[in-house]
């Protein structure tokens, strides 16, 4: 009966479940904004509520999603405080997720990638400010995405008769996916180790890797890692040539600092955060490039 109201919705308002689905991403980019700031200083994401730098709390009507900002032109009604343009920049680009992935998948598929893609934005920016991905995106992650796994098997493209069938060969992808994954990245994080005598890359990246697998199998986190090396040389090639051309560092720029406090120089050594990369790439992965990767895959398995 319910089913058959909400098709009777879609069928008579197409527009109305895409239309709910972005107000709630948004929503969802509102409160991921609170877990980017408030996780890595240990705080409390439900208490206190939402407040101004100043102690002041922020009234409902001043902390509508992406409105609000526009409404206020960036700065708090208490004390006129500037508020990063970060902010609605998150909910639109959680809105834009939720809703690509409502428009592409199966209803149920979609949830899950709305949790992935939740998953990412929090790691992306949290890397990209502390260095570091907690644990509740890695190991939590990797939880998360094997329970979602064999719940949702079309996540991995299984279908059986019997859903139980179904639900093992999906966690078999999902297991696959973390091993395979992390392994990978570990390997290559002691190898670099070894060539350059220094931490090259963070544990935390190989536990990222192995949570981002259990999603997108090990195909997409084999893409993943690939795909997430090249965007890195971009962003660095980037950085570079900014800091060259303008004299500072952009906005999103390295946050690796020298031994003085100063910003370090752009060399070989340099910190650059690659949690970023890997979650940008396995999101191209789980949007647009699974059915090319994965053929490409099951013909090389062919050759041998």
């Amino acid at each position: 009966m319910i089913m058959a109201s909400l098709t009777e919705i879609a069928h008579l308002f197409p527009w109305f479940f895409p239309l709910a689905v972005t107000l709630f991403g948004a929503c969802i980019g509102s409160f991921l904004n609170v877990c980017i700031y408030r996780i890595p200083k240990n705080e409390s994401i439900v208490r206190p509520g939402s407040h101004c730098g100043c102690g002041q709390a922020i009234a409902w009507y001043d902390n509508i999603p992406v409105f609000s900002w526009f409404l206020l032109r960036g700065r708090a009604r208490c004390c006129r405080r500037l508020f990063s343009f970060r902010y609605p920049a998150i909910e639109l680009l959680t809105a834009a997720l939720f809703l690509a992935c409502w428009v592409q998948f199966s209803p149920a598929k979609a949830l899950v990638g709305m949790g992935l893609c939740a998953m990412v934005i929090c790691a992306w920016f949290i890397d990209l400010d502390h260095l570091i991905i907690p644990d509740v995106f890695t190991i939590g992650g990797a939880a998360t995405g094997l329970i979602l796994s064999c719940a949702v098997p079309a996540l991995h493209g299984h279908s059986h008769p019997l859903f139980a069938v179904a639900s093992l060969q999906a966690g078999r992808s999902a297991i696959l996916g973390l091993f395979i994954g992390s392994a990978l990245v570990l390997w290559i994080a002691l190898f670099a180790e070894a060539i350059l005598r220094k931490e090259a890359m963070g544990f935390g990246d190989v536990k990222y890797l192995g949570a981002l697998g259990t999603f997108i199998g090990w195909q997409g986190a084999v893409f993943s890692l690939f795909g997430g090396a090249l965007l890195g040389c971009v962003w660095l090639a980037g950085t570079y040539l900014w800091k060259k051309t303008s004299g500072r560092a952009p906005a999103l720029g390295l946050p690796a600092t020298s031994a003085s406090g100063q910003p370090a120089e752009i060399t070989l050594g340099v910190h650059v955060p690659f949690g970023p990369m890997l979650g940008v790439a396995a999101l191209i992965y789980f949007f647009g490039a699974q059915h090319w990767v994965n053929a490409y895959f099951d013909n090389l398995a062919f050759l041998f």
